[in-house]
């Protein structure tokens, strides 16, 4: 499904009736089984309730059950313009933004801002990366600022993001406690398959890795180094780092520890998708798989 403009979007999606229409069609179809009289039925809309009806036992089915659309009075083409407009941009979506051009409410905007993050983090997943042959550039990173008045460590108020990136591939991110080995290693572990060349920097909790199934070489930045001799480096995930921070200073102006790996999760997304981005629209308004369908 490609989108090329605003006038485009509005033509293909007209008015709620047709955005109900889209998410039947995509979840059930014509020709669905009725869940109730078992019979392959032909499904008419009811309107006033937005859902479909059997043709033979009146069964309905809401076609917005199991979605982040569930149970929401905003407009349904106001929620598939919101997710096109997070599908057309490299540094997110604000909830001024979207209250701007939604016209709804600074609550509402926040909260279908959250849900549509949710959305493609569910999509997205977490299939590991690496894998023989494969390398995988390791690095971490602290998000936040300074409070004013704070005094003490230049952590204090930080958050820690890990990076796992398949050279060239995808990305996995995970907001973590801390930079300790007891809590970076096991993440590693999961989410990066066994026989892969992990690079990183020299930090110390990145030591036991090669005795963990994995090729483990490091590039040595006190030294001034960001591409050892060896060709290992960690400037990918780190390009990465740059443009998460630069986006969320610029879009959001910052955001709080509680929702970090909700936006980190949203840049995973569209950067696993920077190959096709004309494929994010129609993915994320046909595939819901955070809740089961009714």
């Amino acid at each position: 499904m490609r989108i090329a403009n605003v006038r485009e979007f509005f033509k293909t999606y007209p008015d709620d009736e047709t955005c109900l229409a889209h998410l039947f069609n995509t979840r059930f179809g014509q020709g669905h089984d009725c869940p109730k009289c078992e019979r392959e039925s032909k499904w008419y809309p009811i309107k006033a309730e937005k859902a479909f009806s059997c043709q033979f036992c009146g069964h309905h089915i809401h076609p917005m059950a199991g979605t982040i659309f569930e149970r929401s009075r905003t407009p349904l083409q106001l929620w598939f313009y919101a997710i096109y407009l997070f599908t057309t941009t490299r540094h997110g979506v604000s909830a001024k933004e979207l209250q701007r051009q939604l016209g709804v409410t600074y609550k509402t905007a926040h909260r279908m801002g959250h849900k549509i993050r949710e959305h493609m983090a569910a999509i997205d997943g977490d299939e590991p990366v690496g894998g023989e042959g494969e390398i995988v550039e390791i690095d971490e990173t602290l998000v936040g600022g300074v409070l004013p008045g704070q005094r003490g460590g230049y952590r204090k108020n930080k958050t820690v993001v890990l990076g796992m990136m398949e050279r060239d591939g995808h990305i996995i991110t995970k907001v973590v406690t801390d930079t300790k080995a007891a809590t970076l290693l096991p993440e590693i572990r999961k989410n990066v398959e066994a026989g892969a060349t992990i690079q990183t920097d020299t930090m110390h909790s990145y030591k036991a890795l090669g005795g963990m199934g994995y090729d483990h070489s490091t590039v040595n930045h006190s030294d001034g180094l960001y591409v050892s001799k060896s060709g290992v480096t960690v400037n990918s995930v780190e390009n990465f780092w740059r443009h998460l921070k630069c986006s969320i200073k610029g879009t959001h102006n910052n955001v709080s520890k509680k929702y970090l790996e909700r936006y980190s999760k949203e840049f995973e997304y569209r950067f696993n998708r920077r190959m096709t981005p004309d494929a994010m629209l129609g993915e994320l308004l046909t595939r819901f798989p955070e809740l089961s369908a009714e």
